[in-house]
């Protein structure tokens, strides 16, 4: 088993990314042309905790190294069943993903979470409206912090020297995904502060 794993901070808040999180896979973003659909199969309410429960059909399209594709029959298409859970009380959204295809061959097994952070900045604010004397503050921001841990496993008969390069060439190929991921999401989440923004400044003239 090969273990991929990645942190990284989203300077927008916990809020502006789990309502982004739904359109990741969006025109917004250019990045992750490999996810070709997405499909929501069930979505319901915990009434007791309030958490939000989502189970999705995501199908991708892959590019691999010509021995794994003809390893996996040619057909480079494929689903992953997700599983998310949106909990508002503690400010966490919890993602779980399976690969459904090719699954007799090769485990992927993903998590992701969203939590909030908090980074302190410091500040210059006037104190003296006449004097213009300033001091110096320190300033909260709200971020959002991202963990995502994939375990690959291969599962297909052989050697174990086979065994071992299909996962480090999983392994590297899910590690340039994640790593586009990341960009096209600060694409839409960029995007989104902007049209939700405009929305918001519409509303208001409008009232």
């Amino acid at each position: 088993m090969k273990v991929f794993s990645s942190t990284c901070t989203f300077d927008y808040s916990w809020s502006e990314v789990s309502t982004a999180n739904w359109l990741k896979y969006c025109p917004w973003n250019g990045k992750c042309t490999h996810v070709i659909a997405v499909d929501t199969l069930s979505r319901s309410i915990d009434v007791s905790t309030g958490i939000l429960r989502t189970e999705r059909l995501i199908t991708c399209h892959q590019t691999a190294p010509a021995w794994i594709a003809q390893l996996f029959g040619g057909n480079m298409q494929s689903h992953v069943h997700e599983t998310s859970y949106v909990d508002p009380a503690s400010k966490r959204v919890t993602m779980v993903s399976t690969n459904l295809t090719w699954s007799n061959l090769l485990s992927v097994r993903e998590t992701v979470v969203y939590e909030p952070a908090r980074k302190v900045e410091p500040k210059k604010r006037v104190t003296g409206v006449n004097t213009g004397v300033e001091e110096e503050v320190e300033e909260e921001v709200e971020q959002t912090r991202f963990h995502q841990e994939a375990k690959i496993t291969a599962l297909c008969g052989g050697w174990q020297k086979i065994k071992t390069k299909i996962e480090e060439a999983s392994v590297e190929r899910f590690g340039e995904n994640a790593k586009k991921g990341r960009e096209g999401f600060e694409a839409v989440l960029e995007m989104s502060r902007r049209v939700f923004g405009e929305e918001r400044e519409k509303e208001k003239m409008a009232a």
